[in-house]
């Protein structure tokens, strides 16, 4: 890619206080959405109970921002490289701090929905640029570097998310964490405008491929609308089999246009690869288990246990920590053996980790059943996501480890977005259901079988698709960038670019 900008050796160095201002911006905008992602869940019983949410409300919630981030990720990579990376950048913190004003006045349950699907653009435009402007600001021998420091950084607002998010519950509103987005983004345009340089790629060509992106759009928002209403109406009500039908019809015909476009979205021809898709594969199912488990285990905890928000948002803690401290020892441990080993491996850890959570009732002790379930799943996590995401870019040429990225994100987003539509369906957890503790006790021991089951097939799936080789060191994207996971998304270790 050749940008319109200074040679390398009049860019940025890692270290010197220009640096640390662009850390600073980009770090304090995507770290507004990740922190985002951790406290509303957490809210979601006080939001429910508030707004008159039963569990559809409650999917719509998360659904509606990961909707939009799912859909429109790849195409905000293109829009970034044509219009600028500061300028999306800065587009995109606006709109988010606009969106979380909506949810903080929010009367009615749809007005909220209506503000997390805003949210969800406004995720999409800053989170991939927040990258791209760190790839084409630093000097190429500084990327490593500056793009561990972004992840070092956000990663502390999802370890922080649960205790901002709690305290906020129980001591003020739900809709406080919604208004602590104002100042965050305030604070991050000022640094930005006067201290981040913009760059765009001046070789860009072609359409933007908006027609592929309206189509992902209608195709997921169909099949998450049409599975979430199943729930209280079944699938034989007319408008329930109307939105599959026309989710599925979207989808289809998304794919067929990809195909034949000359600058699609997501290009197909980079499914050929076998390693590539296995890795996108095993991202389907870990982390479509992994998204309805954190989905409901904030809840569970606080309908059946008893937890205040604070300490069932904490009470996830220690997998975070585990990220934050194992994850750059896994990926360096995949650069030896091989992604095949670690990613068969972490995806049964995790199995073991939601089957432990099956143990967990009430009156049960968090140092006794809810810690070893966590802290076993965290292990998971760490053996299993580092190797995935060095395995999507090493499985591609360095041009394309950008739109590698963004893919596997899209494909991990899209995964969480329908898990959260219809494993709770598949357990049962439909209408009022999450408020009684009974039922919702039950409901929560069959989604934890069904997503150990989901991180099994991710186990057979790396066993079969991914041979034992060691991945060539890749110059633009250091290990050291793959620590990063906010739970709800893989690490992004490149911007997401579709040309």
């Amino acid at each position: 890619m050749v940008d319109a900008q200074p040679e390398d050796t009049d860019r940025i160095a890692f270290g010197t206080a220009r640096a640390r201002w662009v850390l600073a911006a980009t770090a304090l905008g995507s770290g507004m959405a990740f922190l985002d992602g951790t406290v509303v869940n957490v809210a979601l019983p006080a939001m429910g109970e508030d707004l008159g949410a039963g569990i559809a409300g409650l999917q719509w919630i998360v659904n509606g921002y990961m909707l939009m981030l799912a859909s429109l990720i790849l195409l905000s990579g293109s829009l970034g490289d044509r219009l600028g990376r500061r300028r999306l950048f800065v587009v995109g913190v606006i709109w988010f701090a606009l969106a979380s004003l909506v949810c903080a006045v929010a009367p009615t349950l749809g007005v909220m929905i209506g503000g997390r699907v805003l949210q969800g653009v406004g995720g999409a435009l800053l989170t991939p640029g927040s990258l791209a402007i760190l790839q084409t600001s630093f000097r190429h021998s500084d990327r490593g570097k500056a793009v561990g420091a972004w992840s070092g950084l956000t990663s502390v607002a999802a370890a922080i998310g649960p205790f901002v998010g709690g305290t906020l519950v129980d001591h003020g509103s739900w809709r406080l964490i919604f208004l602590l987005n104002l100042p965050l983004a305030l604070i991050t345009v000022l640094v930005a405008m006067r201290h981040v340089p913009d760059t765009r790629d001046e070789t860009a060509s072609g359409k933007l491929d908006l027609g592929g992106a309206l189509l992902a759009t209608i195709g997921l928002a169909g099949l998450t609308l049409g599975l979430i209403s199943a729930g209280d109406r079944g699938f034989g009500d007319p408008a329930v089999l109307t939105s599959l039908v026309l989710g599925v019809v979207a989808l289809a015909v998304f794919v067929e246009v990809e195909r034949r476009s000359s600058h699609p979205m997501l290009p197909p021809g980079i499914f050929k690869n076998l390693r590539f898709t296995g890795a996108n594969l095993v991202t389907v199912v870990v982390y479509g288990a992994l998204g309805t488990a954190t989905f409901l285990v904030v809840v569970y905890l606080q309908t059946v246990l008893g937890y205040d928000a604070l300490h069932a948002g904490a009470a996830l803690l220690p997998m975070t920590l585990l990220m934050l401290s194992l994850s750059g020892y896994a990926g360096s441990l995949s650069e030896r053996i091989g992604a095949r080993v670690p990613m068969t491996v972490g995806p049964v850890l995790m199995a073991g980790g939601f089957l432990l959570m099956r143990r967990i009732g009430p009156g049960a002790g968090y140092f006794t059943e809810i810690l070893p379930a966590v802290v076993v799943l965290g292990l998971g996590l760490v053996s299993t996501v580092a190797p995935l995401t060095a395995t999507v870019l090493s499985s591609v040429e360095d041009h394309h480890a950008g739109i590698a990225s963004g893919v596997n994100n899209a494909v991990a987003r899209s995964a969480q977005l329908m898990a959260v539509a219809a494993i709770p369906l598949a357990a049962g957890i439909t209408g009022d259901s999450y408020r009684d503790p009974v039922a919702f006790g039950h409901s929560f021991m069959t989604a934890m079988w069904i997503s150990s089951a989901l991180a099994v097939a991710g186990a057979a799936l790396a066993w079969l698709t991914l041979a034992d080789h060691r991945p060539e060191p890749r110059k633009p994207v250091a290990v050291s960038t793959h620590r990063h996971c906010a739970l709800e998304s893989p690490p992004l270790s490149n911007c997401p670019s579709s040309r």
